[in-house]
């Protein structure tokens, strides 16, 4: 696997905290040897250990989704450029991510349900805390709208943590690195959505 050793962690905790604070994560399959690529919110269920989530019908990768199907998971935490002045120590420009690969095999969820469950669940995660929308069972939109998602889970067969935070210089160049992407993590966005005019 790559990053090399010190990038990398087989914490399953550490990659747990990741997934449930980033859980808008690409779904990869392959269909006729060709890569396919969803943005969808995966949600980590604590009982089960299996990851769930559910995609639009109308998706051509949901034709690549089958009960067993191999798929990889990527979440991404945090990244940003860190650039040498930041270090104590002479360094080169890099760049520093929180990076969590979950390979697994897919169970379709047909009842609708189960799917209706998975829906509730994953509202119910997202909204977090200070809940402020209740996605009830008998709501209209869901029952409307069931019949055109797929709900999935993943049983989880491989974990690969990629957590490269300058763990091969010196302390305080680690600390530096730290304060710096938790800096970027933080800055304010607005100008650059505006910008985008969407």
């Amino acid at each position: 696997m790559y990053p090399p050793k010190h990038h990398q962690s087989k914490d399953q905790q550490k990659m747990i905290a990741v997934i449930k604070q980033y859980p808008f994560a690409m779904l990869v399959t392959a269909l006729n040897e060709s890569p396919l690529i969803t943005h969808i919110p995966i949600i980590y269920n604590e009982t089960t250990g299996k990851l769930v989530a559910h995609i639009d019908k109308y998706n051509p990768q949901v034709a690549s989704l089958k009960d067993g199907t191999e798929v990889t998971v990527v979440f991404r935490g945090p990244d940003c450029y860190i650039s040498p002045s930041v270090y104590t120590t002479k360094q080169l420009p890099t760049w520093n991510y929180i990076i969590v690969h979950i390979k697994g095999t897919v169970s379709l969820i047909n009842d609708p349900e189960k799917a209706k469950d998975t829906m509730i669940a994953m509202t119910e995660y997202l909204e977090g805390v200070d809940q402020k929308f209740v996605l009830d069972k008998d709501n209209r939109g869901m029952r409307n709208s069931i019949n055109y998602i797929q709900a999935f889970d993943i049983e989880i067969t491989n974990w690969e943590g990629k957590f490269k935070l300058s763990q091969d210089k010196k302390q305080q160049d680690q600390e530096n690195a730290k304060q710096e992407l938790i800096k970027k993590s933080r800055e304010d966005i607005t100008g650059f959505i505006n910008d985008l005019d969407v």
